[in-house]
C-alpha cells in the first residue's frame, strides 16, 4: 500500500509575491488574514522595503502590535517609520506590558509619552516595573499580570475571586500565595483548585517548594532553568522575595530561538537583528570589520609562508600539500570549540572540570593526529615518491592536530574570561592558530628533512 504524502505546505510568500505583482491588495489582505501574527512577520522579512511597506498597509490593526514584536529590530523599526502616531500607539495598547517594553526603545519620545498617558495607573505602574530591568534578565522578560491570594482562606473563596474577575492571564497554570508583605510563599496549581473539595484552605493543597527566579538573572539562566525543572511558568522575585510577575514558556522559546539565532550569526561577526534587506552599503559597513580582522588573520599567516619561500622554490610540491596540514587542524580544532563553546553556555563546563576536559581533547587530539598522519605518509609515498615528505607531513599533522585540540578548549575559556562571547571571537582565533602552526610546522620540518 502507498504511503499517503504529507499536504503540501502553501508558500505564502509566492502567493502574496504574485498578489503584489499583479496589483491586487484585496488578495494579499485575504492571504493576510488566515496567518498567524507570527507567520504574517515572517513574510514581511522575506519582502523587500518596498513590497513590505504595501503589504504592511494591508495587516490588520488588531494584530500590528503582534507582529511588531515577532520582527528583527531592523525591520520593526523600518515598519514603525511608516506609521502616523496613533496608529502605533494603538498597536502597543494590544500588547502585554513586556512587549510593550520590547517595543518602546524603537519609538520616539513623543510616542512613548502617548503611549504611556494611553495605560491607565496599574499598567503605567506595571510597565514601569519591566522597564527598571535589562532587557535580556528575568525582570526585563516576565510579565506581571499575575493572580494572587492568600494561604488562609479556603477554595470555594478564591472560586469566588476568579468569577468575579472574569478572566485569566494567558498560560496561566498556577495562582501565586503571598504574604501580607507580597513575598512569595508557594503556588496553587490550577488543576488542584479545581479538583479538590472546596472547604478546604489554600495552605492545605498549595505548594511550597516552588522554583522562583530572581529578577536580576540573565535570561539564559532563565531558559536553563526552564529546561532543568520542565516549567511551563515561573513566578519572578526581588532581593526579599516579593512576587514581581512570572515568565511563560512562551516568552522562554523566544528566549531560545534569539540564542540560537545569535550563536549562528556571531560566528560571522553579524547580528541576528540584521534585515536580509537592508541597504547595501549599511551591510556593507556592518561586515567590513570582520572581514578586515579575517585578512589581518590571513596576512598572519601568509607571513609564516614567506618565511619558508626558499625551502618551496626548491620542492615544489610542499605547496600542494600544505593546505592538507591547515584544513585538518581548523576542522579538528572547530570540533574540540564546538563541544566546548556549547559546554560553557549550558554551565557543564566550569573551572571545576576544565582541566578534565583539556587533557580529554588533548589525548583526542594526539590520537586523531597519529591516526591520520600514517594515512596522509601511506598516501603521499606513492604519490610523490619521498619517504621525507611522507614524514614532514605526518609530524606536521601530529603538531597541528594536538595544538588545535589545545586551542579548541583554552581559547574559548579564556576569551569568555575577558567578558567577550566565545561563539563570536573563538572560530577566528582557532583558524589563525591552525594556519600558523600548520604552515610553520610542516614547512619547517621539511626545511630540516628535504634542504
Amino acid at each position: 500500500m502507498a504511503k499517503a504524502r504529507k499536504p503540501k505546505k502553501p508558500d505564502h510568500l509566492k502567493r502574496v509575491l504574485a498578489a503584489l505583482e499583479a496589483g491586487e491588495t484585496d488578495r494579499i489582505r485575504g492571504i493576510l488574514a488566515l496567518l498567524h501574527p507570527a507567520d504574517v512577520a515572517t513574510l514581511l522579512e522575506g519582502l523587500a522595503p518596498d513590497q513590505r511597506a504595501t503589504v504592511w498597509a494591508e495587516v490588520d490593526p488588531e494584530i500590528v502590535g503582534e507582529v511588531l514584536i515577532e520582527l528583527p529590530e531592523e525591520v520593526r523599526t523600518g515598519l514603525v517609520a511608516l506609521m502616523d502616531d496613533r496608529a502605533v500607539v494603538a498597536a502597543a495598547r494590544q500588547l502585554d506590558t513586556d512587549d510593550i517594553a520590547d517595543l518602546l526603545p524603537d519609538l520616539s519620545d513623543e510616542v512613548i509619552a502617548e503611549i504611556l498617558f494611553a495605560l491607565d495607573k496599574q499598567d503605567r505602574q506595571r510597565l514601569d516595573a519591566v522597564l527598571s530591568y535589562p532587557e535580556d534578565s528575568a525582570g526585563g522578560l516576565m510579565n506581571v499580570d499575575t493572580v494572587t491570594v492568600r494561604e488562609n482562606i479556603t477554595l470555594e473563596v478564591v472560586l469566588r475571586y476568579l468569577r468575579r474577575r472574569g478572566e485569566l492571564p494567558e498560560h496561566t497554570t498556577s495562582l501565586y500565595v503571598v504574604d501580607r508583605a507580597d513575598r512569595l510563599v508557594g503556588a496553587l496549581p490550577v488543576t488542584q483548585l479545581l479538583t479538590s473539595p472546596t472547604a478546604r484552605r489554600v495552605s492545605q493543597i498549595m505548594e511550597r517548594e516552588v522554583v522562583k527566579l530572581p529578577a536580576q538573572i540573565s535570561d539564559r539562566e532563565v531558559a536553563e532553568a526552564f529546561q532543568r525543572f520542565d516549567l511551563v511558568a515561573a513566578p519572578v522575585v526581588d532581593e526579599q522575595g516579593r512576587l514581581l510577575g512570572r515568565i511563560t514558556v512562551d516568552d522562554v522559546v523566544d528566549v531560545i530561538r534569539e540564542q540560537a539565532d545569535r550563536q549562528v550569526m556571531a560566528q560571522a561577526g553579524l547580528s541576528e537583528e540584521e534585515d536580509l534587506f537592508a541597504p547595501v552599503v549599511r551591510t556593507s559597513r556592518k561586515r567590513a570589520l570582520w572581514l578586515g580582522i579575517n585578512l589581518l588573520t590571513a596576512f598572519a599567516a601568509a607571513a609564516v609562508v614567506a618565511l619558508f619561500e626558499e625551502t618551496i622554490a626548491k620542492v615544489a610540491v610542499l605547496a600542494v600539500m600544505m593546505p592538507i596540514v591547515a584544513g585538518m587542524g581548523g576542522n579538528a580544532g572547530t570540533q574540540t570549540l564546538t563541544v566546548v563553546v556549547r559546554g560553557l553556555a549550558l554551565g557543564i563546563i566550569s573551572e571545576s572540570n576544565a582541566r578534565q576536559v583539556f587533557f580529554k581533547e588533548l589525548m583526542v587530539g594526539a590520537l586523531n593526529g597519529m591516526l591520520w598522519a600514517v594515512t596522509v605518509a601511506v598516501f603521499t609515498f606513492p604519490w610523490h615518491q619521498s619517504y621525507l615528505v611522507g614524514l614532514a607531513l605526518a609530524l606536521a599533522m601530529v603538531i597541528n592536530l594536538v595544538f588545535a585540540a589545545v586551542s579548541g578548549v583554552l581559547i574559548p575559556v579564556l576569551v569568555r574570561r575577558f567578558g567577550v562571547d566565545p561563539a563570536v571571537a573563538s572560530g577566528v582565533i582557532l583558524t589563525t592558530v591552525t594556519d600558523v602552526v600548520g604552515f610553520f610546522a610542516f614547512l619547517g620540518l621539511a626545511t630540516v628533512f628535504l634542504v
